[in-house]
């Protein structure tokens, strides 16, 4: 969140979130390592295009949305079911 940034201290480099949410030309939904970018609403249809999520073993998602100002993590859950999970949590915003 913030490009790396808390509380006024840069505590991940902004040039490392910039490099790991930018698309790869293999894949244009992967970023580095286990994140996963959104471009034109592929991986999460119910997200902004600036969101993105690092995803572990056991489907555990970290999802992190500047545009709502939000980082949610979300664990033991089925791929399937990510991006109604990311829609009705949105939803709920509003």
């Amino acid at each position: 969140m913030h490009k790396g940034k808390w509380n006024g201290q840069q505590l991940i480099s902004e040039n490392w979130i910039a490099q790991a949410t930018t698309p790869t030309t293999v894949q244009p939904t992967y970023g580095y390592m286990n994140f996963f970018t959104n471009p034109d609403h592929h991986f999460l249809p119910s997200a902004p295009v600036t969101a993105f999520v690092h995803i572990g073993n056991g489907t555990n998602m970290v999802y992190v949305d500047p545009e709502h100002e939000l980082v949610m993590v979300v664990r033991w859950l089925d791929n399937k079911a990510m991006d109604g999970v990311v829609k009705r949590f949105l939803d709920s915003l509003d």
